[in-house]
């Protein structure tokens, strides 16, 4: 029963991981970029949420508010991020765009830490009151974690849609393929490459939302851990695999989860990034990820 118990507490929190993680490994996939400010647009979607609750409640109907209106949101910082900090540079070395990544991270964060409105104190986030649902025995699971398993589950078949059953889905995996290309057919390079960051971001905020609802806390530093952990999940499952940081989700949830459960909370960060390290020992390009080969 404690194993059954803890695998759904690990899916539960594999499902925000993987959800963080999407948005990392399709910017990878269409320019080749860690977009290392991926986990604070977490906390950006969080904060959305938070004073929408605020204001309205946090009921059933308050919460699908905060939540699309957390989306919109977090799209709009994602394009307009992707427009002044990340397109200057996509012809540059692409050490550059990984050290402005970097300081866009660092500019979210302290941003938030000084807005008088937000300050650098955690607050407790509004949320549905918990109710635990036995399933026989000791095994029980909340209706939180029931809305965070079947929200994910319904956002990952969207984007699942998107990219194989849209014409602007087709778009994404040529540009992914061959930029220039992709170019020369008459798709508006530009313009993928923003909508793959607002998408990244609408997913993103859904996490941030998810992850504060059964973590009841936000911070303006809140997106640093998960967003890193996505990035690890992104990694294990293949860096620019969309099945793959879904699947690299879920195992560093699931992994995280049982080592807080049998062995010591103190070590779900070390196991977790030791799972990364002995994948990429075995397989570097991830579980999922194709070894790419190069002509000279």
């Amino acid at each position: 029963m404690i194993v059954l118990q803890q695998l759904i507490n690990g899916i539960s929190l594999g499902s925000i991981y993987a959800l963080i993680a999407l948005g990392y490994t399709m910017v990878y996939g269409i320019v080749l970029l860690i977009n290392f400010a991926h986990g604070d647009i977490l906390m950006v979607g969080a904060y959305t949420a938070f004073f929408i609750l605020g204001a309205i409640g946090s009921g059933p109907a308050g919460m699908f508010i905060a939540l699309v209106i957390a989306m919109i949101v977090c799209a709009c910082f994602g394009i307009t991020i992707e427009r002044l900090a990340y397109r200057p540079l996509r012809s540059a070395p692409r050490l550059n765009s990984l050290i402005t990544a970097i300081a866009v991270s660092l500019i979210l964060e302290n941003g938030a830490r000084v807005l008088p409105f937000i300050g650098p104190n955690p607050r407790q986030f509004p949320r549905p009151q918990v109710v635990n649902i036995q399933i026989g025995g000791e095994l029980s699971i909340s209706n939180i974690q029931i809305i965070v398993i079947i929200l994910s589950a319904l956002l990952m078949l969207a984007l699942n849609y998107i990219v194989n059953y849209t014409k602007r889905g087709k778009a994404m995996r040529a540009v992914s393929y061959d930029m220039a290309a992709a170019s020369l057919m008459g798709i508006s390079v530009n313009g993928i490459i923003s909508f793959t960051f607002a998408l990244g971001s609408v997913l993103a905020a859904a996490g941030g939302v998810l992850y504060a609802s059964a973590y009841p806390q936000v911070n303006p530093l809140m997106g640093m851990m998960p967003g890193l952990k996505a990035f690890v999940a992104a990694v294990l499952g293949g860096i620019g695999s969309i099945p793959g940081a879904m699947l690299g989700g879920f195992i560093l949830g699931i992994a995280e989860t049982f080592t807080k459960g049998f062995i010591s909370s103190q070590f779900s960060d070390a196991i977790s990034f030791s799972i990364l390290i002995i994948v990429l020992l075995l397989k570097p390009s991830g579980i999922l990820g194709r070894k790419l080969r190069m002509k000279v």
